[in-house]
């Protein structure tokens, strides 16, 4: 099966690109978020090719005046991954690794707008995370992440929004292998994962970014932890097992504020301090518009999600971000900056109190 994608050197093996491996969970994924510079308005977009499944999806969101508005879309894509459009959601790649574009067009929803994304820095590689379930590989992919900066303009029910200085955001790219699409019919002998403990913290500072995530166990060992400092002369800064605590919202699982010591002299401090978008609006654990999922030729769905329905209690507010306040301490340096902490917390971890499935904090 030839597509657009074979006049292009990027073959990884002697089939054409329309084949990814073996694997069905195969997935090539774009990750967007943006916030203005008093984080009143947040917007996140998603757009994830799955070639083994036969479908592409995309969704843009915009959490404005207290609601959370969701624009999603799925098409059959016939192996073709050249094409970044899904309805009224596209892509265009402008300068790789540096400059995109996001469109949203009009659309029968409350959301449309054009925005550019402006890179920082060259994008950072995490370290490749893989993760398997007894003898069953799980997850196995790569990210690469950005902090940049935003311009152009988004439309809320006929309200336009400019954006423009000060507003930033971050953007990563990941492929490889995650659950995806129908459940599998045959679980393994052991039982699915019953645990999964993920922080994800992009921030960003005047002339600076800085990156921080962690995968742990049950038992709070870390199975894929980093910290990166980005300059603003681009140089990097790695720190492989940064230590971290956490204090938790009463009676829930999202965090009030987390610190994070990466040396003795390197100190990172987040307090929450805007809205909390759910993931779901993307996609990520929603029962019907999970990553992968088959909706036909092409199907375009709206909806929204208020305050209420994003408070802690709801399955589909249960993985979020949440605007923070970014505090940097790095020897005689005190940077105060903005970001966002990223939480799904599923099952025990024993250095942060977790017990249970989705036991609510102590």
């Amino acid at each position: 099966m030839l597509t657009k994608g074979d006049d292009f050197p990027l073959h990884q093996s002697a089939e054409p690109i329309a084949f990814a491996g073996t694997d069905r969970n195969f997935y090539d994924r774009y990750f967007f978020n943006g916030y203005s510079p008093d984080g009143s308005v947040f917007f996140a977009a998603a757009m994830g090719f799955y070639p083994q499944l036969g479908i592409v999806d995309a969704a843009f969101c915009v959490l404005f005046d207290g609601v959370q508005h969701n624009l999603r879309a799925s098409r059959r894509s016939a192996g073709e991954r050249l094409d970044l459009s899904v309805g009224p959601i596209a892509i265009t790649v402008d300068v790789p690794l540096e400059r995109l574009t996001l469109r949203i067009a009009a659309n029968d929803g409350p959301l449309a707008g054009e925005l550019h994304f402006t890179a920082r820095h060259f994008p950072i590689e995490e370290p490749r995370f893989t993760r398997r379930n007894g003898t069953r590989l799980f997850m196995d992919y790569t990210r690469m992440t950005q902090n940049g900066h935003w311009s152009g303009w988004l439309s809320v029910d006929g309200q336009r929004i400019d954006v423009g200085a000060g507003w930033a955001g971050t953007r990563d790219r990941s492929w490889g292998i995650r659950p995806v699409g129908a459940a599998e019919p045959q679980p393994p002998p052991q039982g699915n994962f019953h645990q999964f403990f993920w922080l994800w913290t992009p921030c960003n500072f005047e002339d600076r970014s800085l990156f921080f995530h962690s995968n742990d166990d049950g038992e709070g060992h870390a199975w894929n932890r980093r910290a990166v400092l980005v300059g603003g002369d681009g140089s990097e800064r790695h720190f492989a097992d940064p230590a971290f605590v956490a204090a938790w919202q009463p009676g829930t699982r999202r965090l009030s504020k987390l610190a994070a010591d990466f040396d003795q002299s390197t100190r990172l401090a987040l307090t929450p301090s805007g809205p909390v978008f759910a993931m779901s609006g993307l996609g990520y654990t929603h029962p019907v518009w999970g990553h992968g999922f088959d909706h036909g030729e092409l199907e375009v769905a709206h909806d929204r999600l208020s305050e209420a329905d994003r408070q802690w209690g709801n399955p589909l507010a249960m993985h979020v971000q949440a605007v923070v306040r970014a505090e940097l301490v790095d020897g005689d340096r005190h940077d105060i900056g903005v970001g966002v902490l990223e939480q799904l917390f599923v099952g025990p971890h024993g250095p942060t109190g977790l017990l249970g499935l989705m036991d609510p904090a102590a």
